[in-house]
């Protein structure tokens, strides 16, 4: 395990591990996992518990196992493995073991036999729907199954059938016999295998029933040994059935389950199955796409492992239910990126200008700080010359008042350069500005003479010596803070999320950008290259705006 952090501010789960540490409870051991099921890609939502399982660990000088219940094969996919492998890496984590729960399907299968002869599990023929319906309700209590007092023997026969593939889906289950007037649902005898013929990605065909998550995941932490299950606040009404589990069987150990408040984050969505349906119907390009809330689509935006496991800290782990707003993100990222991002300049809606007092054939290689507060990320030439690009909205021909950009006979500062002055502006037969001429005054290169001082400072490239790139602009993928809450989430995508500008020009060092870089184009935001830019195509992609742009709600 890396090296563990120091003074961290002091939560509810962190508590009790101190104090079963100090009272020497499971023999001073913290050992905890990290347990998706590979169905899906990664969310910000399984970013708090990696940070919180695996920090756990570290803080202590513990274990933290990375478990995959792969119980459902349907569903699942080796693609989802290794983008769950992928994930937890970048976020700077090392898991002491990978395990599945697919190692431990014969382990399962006999502790099941075990409950059977122990006259705690029998095997029922009642249809999904009739389980359902014998179950009851919060206020009515359940009915138990005709197949309930079936013998131990003959529970002990069917189930060795189910294994051997004798009957049809769905035809059979086994079920843990409890408590059908529990007023917890949960041990209203709650299923524990069915009949599957699916295809496991590690098994193959070697079963055809497979067991369900409740039985499987306790049955887990015991087999490794772990000292504390920390999973989400929905599953503290399935703690009475974890502990039931355990109990009744001869396991190594009894992990300790708790709970915390799952991440709630405005304008995202972190159900799997409607981040699914986004991919699926074509809302975004893939489960990476920039605008989803998946680790993979925050990688691809530019987010820092930094930035994120900074935003998980901040949010702190609690047993309420609440919305942490999306600035609380942005703002973490921005902190990470404004201290450690490399600034250039890039030109997005290009608008030329000839500065007609300079030298035809004249090209100046300034040099140009990296950063303004790091001197170790050192300087680089911008070459300058007599035709530049500026942005197309810091020209306007009728300025508002106090407008500190350029316009007709007034002057502006070139960022790193000289202070021009526009004297005309060319337009062609439709009305469109094409061009500007301006002036420029050699002796205010870097400087300002005394008693002379531009309106503003803007960016700008050279013409000749500029590389063309696709620029993308994200924004958030939901119109509202909280889309689940509506009847339809797909009704308040944002379709203005993203917008591609294809004739930007960016300045010469950006066309050595890697995948790892992040830049400050400078007055503009924070961006990274992305991973569809080839060398004859650069592609980026903004993170983040400078500032917050959305008001609050």
């Amino acid at each position: 395990m890396q090296t563990p952090e120091t003074s961290l501010p002091t939560h509810f789960i962190r508590q009790i591990v101190a104090n079963d540490l100090s009272e020497n409870k499971n023999n001073g051991k913290v050992a905890t996992r990290f347990p998706p099921e590979p169905n899906g890609y990664l969310h910000i939502g399984h970013a708090k518990s990696i940070c919180l399982n695996f920090g756990t660990a570290l803080e202590n000088n513990g274990t933290c196992n990375l478990r995959f219940d792969d119980t459902n094969p349907e569903k699942e996919s080796i693609e989802y493995m290794e983008s769950i492998k992928r994930d937890v890496a970048w976020l700077g984590f090392e898991w002491t073991e990978l395990r599945h729960a697919s190692d431990y399907f014969e382990h399962l299968y006999q502790y099941a036999v075990e409950l059977i002869k122990k006259n705690l599990a029998y095997v029922d023929s009642l249809s999904a729907e009739e389980i359902r319906l014998y179950r009851g309700t919060l206020t009515q209590a359940g009915k138990e199954s005709p197949d309930r007092n079936r013998s131990v023997a003959e529970n002990l026969d069917l189930f060795s059938r189910m294994r051997a593939g004798e009957f049809t889906d769905g035809q059979y289950v086994l079920r843990a016999k409890i408590d059908m007037a529990s007023p917890n649902i949960n041990l209203r005898d709650p299923a524990i295998y069915r009949i599957r013929r699916v295809h496991h990605q590690r098994t193959g065909d070697a079963w055809c029933i497979y067991p369900m998550y409740d039985y499987t995941h306790c049955i887990s932490d015991a087999i490794e040994g772990i000292t504390h299950s920390i999973c989400t606040l929905e599953f503290e009404d399935h703690r009475p059935l974890y502990d039931w589990v355990l109990e009744q069987l001869q396991t190594p150990c009894h992990p300790q389950q708790i709970e915390f408040a799952r991440l709630q984050l405005e304008y995202t969505i972190v159900s799997k199955r409607k981040l699914n349906q986004l991919v699926t119907e074509n809302h975004v390009s893939g489960w990476d796409d920039p605008r989803m809330p998946t680790i993979a689509g925050l990688r691809r935006a530019g987010f820092t492992p930094k930035s994120i496991k900074d935003f998980c800290e901040k949010i702190g782990i609690t047993k309420q239910n609440s919305w942490i707003e999306m600035g609380v993100l942005e703002y973490c990222i921005r902190e990470d990126l404004n201290t450690n991002a490399f600034r250039a300049m890039a030109v997005l809606e290009p608008l030329r200008v000839v500065i007609t007092n300079y030298p035809e054939n004249k090209v100046e290689n300034l040099e140009v700080s990296n950063h303004p507060q790091r001197e170790e990320f050192g300087k680089r030439i911008v070459p300058f010359s007599k035709t530049i690009l500026i942005e197309r909205d810091d020209f306007s021909e009728n300025p508002p008042p106090k407008y500190k950009r350029l316009s007709v006979g007034e002057e502006v500062r070139l960022r790193g350069s000289y202070v021009i002055r526009c004297d005309e502006v060319i337009k062609n037969d439709n009305g469109e500005i094409i061009e500007l001429r301006c002036s420029y005054d050699e002796k205010t290169l870097g400087k300002n003479p005394e008693g002379r001082k531009a309106k503003g400072v803007i960016h700008w490239v050279s013409e000749a010596h500029s590389h063309t790139a696709e620029i993308r602009l994200y924004d958030r993928l939901f119109t509202v803070p909280q889309p689940d809450n509506e009847e339809n989430f797909l009704n308040v995508v944002n379709t203005n999320s993203l917008q591609i500008l294809t004739n930007c020009k960016i300045e010469a060092c950006l066309k050595d950008a890697t995948l790892t870089n992040r830049y400050q184009f400078e007055r503009t935001g924070y961006f990274c290259l992305d991973t569809d830019s080839t060398p004859n195509k650069l592609v980026f992609n903004r993170t983040v705006t400078l500032r917050d742009n959305w008001e609050k709600d």
